[in-house]
């Protein structure tokens, strides 16, 4: 028997005006939603998307039920953006584990979309489990960023995969053997943005109680820049299952990647040869009437051929068509849906589009601010030269307005009076490009 014991915490941060984070506590199943989508949408996504995963997941406690519990979150995500059309583009991260039981023992099952994480905290370790579906992340993979190059990229907040995007999501999963001791962590990237794997493993090897432990890596986020909003789920595993096998790894392959065997012809599948009834009369049947039988069956397979060929010529041409078109919307729509904050000529400029460009689309100013570099806290400066995205020209407007407040209050707590007069309160935002 396994037993878990928890602790999460959450904040707004000190530059987002909501917190579109949401947790999933219960006893055996746990996770972290970091939605996307404006004010509205991010909240909305991540509420839906929780909310469908622990009532699908207690219909079926396993392993793929989890599985189906996370395409059906998805569904429910995708489905109430198409029917409302301020929540249009909406979407969220998922990362979840669960206390399964898969024949007779018991083991975590962890799934992941998206860049929220979830990380193993074992004999003074910590050991990263999910892997980010972001576009730095795939540099990454093809060799054309490092690790440490991509976590200052500013195209790390640019999801490759979210839910609630489109119809259906692929989801990683890993099968975990929980160990007496271990201490997993699911996090928001508000949290490994602010801090390094370092600094979280000394708050995990240092604090005992998880819900005290998920408090202080809160708080120390929030202390280091609080540029997101910051989410964590400590789970313990307080009774497991023994001590581990020798050389039995933690985590295995993620689902879907097994491969189809290779189909073998059957018996009566002979291609351009004879089939084996007639190879069997060959003997008994005189050489014209031979001929005759295999002139005819040439005529029909070539028959056929012609059909085939002219069908599936048109069935391609259509579907490259079909392709092609919804390519170009679809890279039309990726980019005229983020808009994101820089400098120009020490102002904040607000521009539609990716940050450097996206094919043969390019970014426009929409908005030149009026704030200045000296407006804003200098710690955000490094990131607002690369560029800070958001998903829409108010979201934009919020995160300058919210820069020049935590300035101001800076000041104010300094004795120095502020240059700026205080922003009108905003009612909506986004956290980054992928949530």
């Amino acid at each position: 028997m396994t037993l878990l014991r928890s602790g999460s915490a959450s904040d707004i941060g000190l530059v987002r005006s909501s917190n579109q984070d949401l947790v999933v506590e219960t006893a055996t199943l746990f996770a972290v939603a970091d939605g996307m989508g404006g004010h509205a949408g991010g909240e909305v996504a991540a509420r839906l998307a929780a909310t469908s995963l622990t009532t699908a997941f207690n219909r079926h406690p396993t392993g793929a039920g989890l599985t189906e519990a996370v395409a059906e979150a998805n569904q429910s995500v995708w489905e109430h953006s198409l029917e409302d059309p301020d929540l249009r583009g909406m979407g969220t991260t998922l990362t979840a584990i669960a206390l399964v039981n898969e024949d007779g023992r018991d083991l975590l099952a962890l799934v992941n979309v998206g860049d929220s994480r979830a990380y193993r905290f074992h004999d003074g370790g910590l050991v990263q489990l999910t892997t980010d579906h972001s576009l730095a992340e795939e540099m990454v993979r093809t060799g054309e960023l490092t690790a440490a190059e991509a976590a200052v990229h500013p195209h790390r907040h640019i999801l490759t995969r979210a839910l609630g995007v489109s119809a259906e999501v692929t989801s990683d999963l890993w099968w975990i053997r929980p160990e007496r001791g271990d201490r997993f962590l699911l996090c928001s990237d508000g949290l490994t943005n602010e801090l390094d794997d370092a600094q979280v493993a000394e708050v995990l090897s240092s604090v005992a109680d998880p819900a005290r432990a998920a408090d202080l890596l809160v708080h120390a986020a929030r202390t280091h820049g609080g540029s997101d909003n910051i989410t964590v789920v400590v789970v313990d595993v307080v009774v497991g299952e023994g001590e581990p096998e020798e050389g039995r790894a933690a985590a295995v392959v993620a689902a879907g990647g097994a491969s189809l065997p290779a189909v073998a012809p059957s018996a009566g599948d002979k291609g351009d040869g004879e089939d084996a009834s007639d190879s069997a009369v060959t003997s008994e049947v005189p050489s014209s009437r031979r001929e005759r039988r295999r002139a005819k069956r040439r005529h029909r397979r070539m028959a056929r051929g012609r059909r085939l060929v002219t069908v599936r010529t048109v069935l391609f041409a259509a579907a490259v068509a079909a392709v092609l078109a919804a390519g170009f919307y679809a890279v039309r729509w990726y980019d005229t849906n983020s808009f994101f904050v820089t400098v120009d000529h020490n102002e904040l400029v607000i521009y539609q589009g990716r940050i450097g460009g996206f094919l043969w689309y390019h970014p426009v100013a929409v908005e030149r601010t009026g704030v200045t570099t000296a407006d804003v806290p200098a710690t955000y400066l490094s990131s607002l030269r690369s560029g800070v995205e958001e998903t829409s020209v108010a979201g934009a407007r919020s995160y300058v307005s919210n820069l020049v407040t935590v300035e101001q209050q800076q000041n104010s707590a300094q004795g120095a009076p502020s240059s700026t007069a205080p922003p009108a309160a905003s009612t909506t935002t986004t956290t980054k490009a992928g949530g």
